[in-house]
């Protein structure tokens, strides 16, 4: 009954779902009820207007990305089936349904007790625990085991929320929000000390590539003309003729300046509830810190991580092709690659050089760890039912994500003990940061 009734409410999507969540979290930390309802619905038109611009983006780039790869004759043994086919697949096992209760119970236990300061609402993402459950179920044969994995799994999603909040809030001035989406979170773990190095590298440290100095060095040359170059030179690589990179050129400019208006219309409808939070929990919860988690949507409108993300499709192209090893040939994944980069955006403070190394870097770390991943990947989608059209190994490149990886290992490798031993090891991270450390406070 109750598993028929959480796969009801996944069933209606994240427009719909989220912001019922949302309304109901106004209500519960008394704001006014017309005004948690129209933060709800506004939160919801935020959530279409992005699938709007998102899905148009996949849609003029796909064919683009198709002819690069028959153009230069580009072939792999593994499918890429893109990570928009996971979320579905994991919320279609048991353990997908699953999470959604126990990640609640866990997260406001947590937050009662100050091990974490983020309240996570964007139910959607419990996919990528779910998916790191089903792997691990795949891969033992053991139900249990993948039931368990799930948990170490949604704890990593707090522990980076906790950690990152505070760069993640100022770069992109989201006040009381945390992004807790598993995706964009994990390379945050590369990114901040490689903006470390970048700052003692000479000639590297001195050069500031990032849209708001090169419009004022350049003056048209900026948002969203970088768009407009980046679709003409994306185009060209597709051996598009005049038309065609041009029209990908307004296309891409278009998606630049209409992206950050939909992450606008998310800002208007979180921010009333954000400031009721904290004062419900000032109140309440005697002054506990307690940020909104949510999706790494939010953060996709900014022109910096656009930039990056649509230079990194020719790039993690050639990486592919010449990275020794590797068998992924990304497809399906590259026009959503913008979620697994976004938050790297942010770490080198909207630098779009230093950006497009790092998140080149780790586009091959991905691409290895998807590789490795594959026989996992595809016992999850066998598990769940879940046709992909071929008898072969499947991945995609953000499947590669070393939290994935990580769980994976221990659970073929050191089995429930490990498992078990994870789980508690990031539990005391969360316990060290928030309550010893008192990270954020």
């Amino acid at each position: 009954m109750i598993a028929d009734a959480v796969t009801w409410f996944i069933g209606l999507g994240s427009v719909v779902f989220i912001p019922i969540i949302i309304i109901i979290l106004g209500l519960i930390v008394r704001v006014k009820p017309s005004k948690a309802i129209i933060a709800g619905i506004t939160v919801g038109i935020g959530f279409i207007g992005l699938n709007m611009v998102t899905g148009f983006l996949q849609e003029v780039l796909g064919p683009a990305i198709k002819l690069m790869v028959k153009n230069y004759g580009l072939t792999l043994s593994i499918m890429d089936l893109g990570s928009g086919t996971a979320g579905p697949l994991s919320f279609s096992t048991t353990l997908g349904v699953l999470i959604i209760p126990v990640a609640f119970i866990l997260n406001l236990i947590l937050v009662w007790t100050g091990i974490t300061k983020t309240l996570n609402v964007d139910v959607w993402n419990l996919w990528q625990p779910a998916l790191i459950g089903v792997m691990v179920w795949g891969i033992t044969g053991n139900y249990v085991y993948g039931a368990i994995a799930m948990i170490p799994g949604f704890l990593l999603q707090l522990l980076l929320a906790d950690l990152s909040q505070p760069l993640l809030s100022k770069f992109f001035n989201f006040p009381g929000i945390a992004i807790t989406h598993l995706m964009a979170l994990s390379g945050m773990v590369l990114a901040v000390p490689l903006n470390w190095l970048f700052d003692r590298i000479p000639g590297l440290k001195d050069l500031d590539v990032d849209p708001e100095t090169i419009q004022e060095k350049f003056g048209l040359i900026g948002d969203p003309i970088i768009g407009f170059v980046i679709g003409v030179v994306i185009g060209l690589l597709a051996g598009y003729d005049f038309g065609g990179f041009m029209t990908l050129g307004v296309q891409m400019a278009a998606v630049l300046k209409i992206l950050p208006k939909m992450v606008g219309m998310f800002m208007e409808g979180l921010t009333p509830i954000a400031e009721g939070t904290q004062e419900f929990c000032k109140k309440y919860l005697h002054g506990k810190v307690v940020n909104i988690g949510m999706d790494a949507a939010l953060t996709v409108g900014n022109s910096a991580v656009m930039a990056t993300a649509l230079l990194l499709i020719p790039v993690t192209l050639f990486i592919s092709v010449v990275l020794p090893g590797n068998k992924i040939l990304p497809f399906g994944d590259l026009p959503t690659l913008v979620f697994a980069l976004s938050c790297m955006v942010a770490a080198f403070k909207g630098n779009i050089l230093r950006s497009v190394i790092g998140c080149g870097i780790y586009s091959a770390s991905m691409l290895y760890l998807a590789t490795w991943l594959a026989p996992a990947l595809t016992k999850a989608y066998q598990l769940a039912q879940y046709s992909v059209g071929s008898s072969g190994l499947v991945s995609y490149v953000s499947a590669g994500l070393w939290p994935n990886a990580l769980m994976v290992f221990i659970g073929q490798v050191f089995s429930l003990p490990g498992i078990l031993i994870i789980t508690v090891v990031i539990l005391g991270l969360l316990f060290y940061v928030n309550k010893i450390k008192k990270f954020n406070a």
